[in-house]
């Protein structure tokens, strides 16, 4: 069976883990990373919980301002809606049409090019929503509300199409460019999902996640070659009472992942597993993975290391 963003989520937490079932022990393999090697680690587990913090952050997931500067930076479109005076008999009245876009890293600001036949004017409110599609399992989304306007410094501008090109390799006319200046943003994890508003001044000084541009490939990678140990860390990392029947990693970002678990007595959940520590790179990421599988797979057959002595004898050599 598989697992569908449409039927509501139930959150569950990640307490400290349990050993439970066995079963085989696999290790991550990840494409094109021949250089990589799984890091050394010293972990074991006993009957008693193992000394393994998994996040002393006191915030366990990044917060709303970073996910819509995430979400603005890795999506390529969204929907542009501004007052006109197309309505009933000339009166004001809103309208919506898609756009490509890119966002000034310093700041977030998204800017876009319009054909000119459309019936938008400057410093009129206006807002752009944006959504960002997680393995199929999740779309968090955000909509910035500002004013529609036209960028005023000139080396800006030209910074601005130069960004354009490289992203979609193609040359504008700058005189086409609109920019939204934001005021605020609604940040929605999910559809039917609470949202929250973030300030402008957040929104800018905000930082997108540093795993973004290969967060979408790694989450692909360890759900199509590592369901075990997606089910152990399950079994592991999560205090359940159910068994879990099939299991997804929705994302990852610097501070942990999120999963979807399918139970077939209780029904679809969502669980956040924090990493141990921060990561801020590719290498970081899957390192940590490899060492949270290694020692998943340790608690869940309750390893135990075994007794050896050090060596004391030491022969010095001459120079």
């Amino acid at each position: 069976m598989l697992l569908h963003s449409s039927i509501p989520a139930r959150h569950v937490a990640a307490p400290p883990f349990t050993p439970n079932s066995k079963t085989n022990r696999t290790h991550f393999h990840f494409s094109n990373f021949s250089s990589f090697k799984p890091p050394k680690c010293s972990l074991s587990a006993v009957s008693e919980a193992p000394h393994f913090e998994l996040s002393t952050h006191s915030n366990k997931k990044p917060f709303p301002a970073e996910v819509s500067r995430t979400i603005m930076e890795l999506a390529t479109v969204g929907t542009l809606s501004a007052l006109t005076n197309e309505g009933h008999e000339g009166s004001s009245s809103p309208l919506a049409i898609g756009v490509r876009f890119t966002v000034d890293p310093h700041e977030g600001t998204p800017f876009f090019f319009l054909n000119p036949t459309f019936p938008f004017s400057p410093q009129t409110p206006s807002s752009l929503h944006v959504q960002l599609n997680q393995s199929g399992l999740r779309t968090p989304q955000c909509t910035l509300q500002g004013t529609l306007t036209k960028p005023q410094d000139t080396s800006a501008t030209k910074r601005l199409v130069s960004l354009w090109g490289k992203r979609f390799g193609e040359e504008v006319d700058q005189d086409l460019m609109y920019i939204v200046a934001v005021d605020r943003v609604l940040q929605l994890e999910d559809f039917q999902e609470d949202g929250e508003w973030i300030s402008s001044l957040d929104y800018k000084n905000a930082q997108p996640d540093p795993l973004r541009q290969f967060a979408e490939k790694l989450v692909s990678e360890i759900n199509t070659n590592n369901m075990e140990d997606i089910i152990r860390f399950c079994n592991v990392y999560v205090d359940l009472d159910f068994q879990v029947l099939e299991a997804k990693m929705i994302w990852v970002d610097r501070l942990g992942f999120d999963m979807r678990l399918l139970s077939t007595q209780k029904g679809i959940f969502e669980v956040r597993i924090p990493f141990p520590g921060e990561v801020t790179d590719e290498k970081g990421a899957k390192s940590t993975f490899n060492c949270m599988s290694q020692l998943a797979w340790e608690v869940e057959r309750n390893f135990q290391p075994l007794d050896f002595e050090k060596v004391k004898q030491l022969k010095h050599i001459k120079s």
